[in-house]
């Protein structure tokens, strides 16, 4: 999340979910699929997203614990740009959250190697605030993990917080991740380091979890 969005880069409806195979079965170098849950769906940037984007993810509320993001739609495009190269090199993918019905992308979700394998990676968001607390960065947080646990077949999932990001914390603890240690004086911003919490997500944790809450809902409904 700190490190999402990059910097400008110029320089260099099924419940639950899509279909088990249609994730695993991607190829998601050539295109990112589409991810779709209830109410969110995640699909990959477009030209005409940036606009929306530099509204959502340049406020002082959504970027003070984030990299600077791109300082204009200009700049948001070129980004745009580079996400497709660096997708179709292999080493990143990076999702625009859009809610059923509309177009209009209110945030986004990337995940980057750590390994050339993807075997750890490490992933990052922003949502626009004004959808903050009403559940779409979570549905929108599932798809993704599934994506990156079953397609590109990661073991380990690396975020990081900054240490006054409780909100962020929150949202990465109710998702099952595990608190590891601090990363002193980690991320710069606006002239100051500071420190980051390191959250993982481990794949078995999140195969236990996710059969742990279908084995909850089966039995609701029986």
């Amino acid at each position: 999340m700190e490190r999402t969005p990059h910097q400008d880069q110029s320089s260099s409806r099924s419940v639950g979910g899509p279909d088990r195979d249609q994730i695993a079965c991607t190829d998601w170098r050539t295109a990112l699929p589409l991810l779709t849950g209830r109410s969110v769906t995640l699909r990959e940037p477009r030209h005409s997203d940036a606009a929306s984007l530099f509204a959502m993810l340049t406020t002082e509320e959504v970027s003070r614990f984030i990299s600077p993001p791109p300082a204009s739609v200009e700049a948001f495009e070129r980004f745009i740009a580079w996400t497709l190269r660096q997708r179709l090199a292999g080493n990143y993918a990076c999702f625009v959250v859009t809610l059923e019905g509309f177009e209009t992308a209110i945030g986004i979700i990337q995940v980057r190697a750590r390994e050339a394998d993807f075997s750890t990676a490490e992933w990052g968001f922003a949502v626009g605030s004004p959808f903050w607390g009403t559940g779409v960065f979570h549905e929108g947080a599932q798809l993704i993990l599934r994506f990156v646990f079953e397609t590109l077949g990661t073991r380990r999932l690396e975020a990081r917080a900054a240490v006054q990001n409780g909100r962020g914390q929150g949202a990465l603890l109710k998702l099952g991740a595990v608190k590891e240690g601090v990363l002193r004086g980690s991320l710069r911003r606006n002239g100051l380091d500071l420190d980051q919490v390191l959250y993982t997500i481990l794949a078995e944790e999140w195969r236990d979890r996710r059969a742990r809450s279908t084995l909850s809902v089966s039995r609701s409904v029986h």
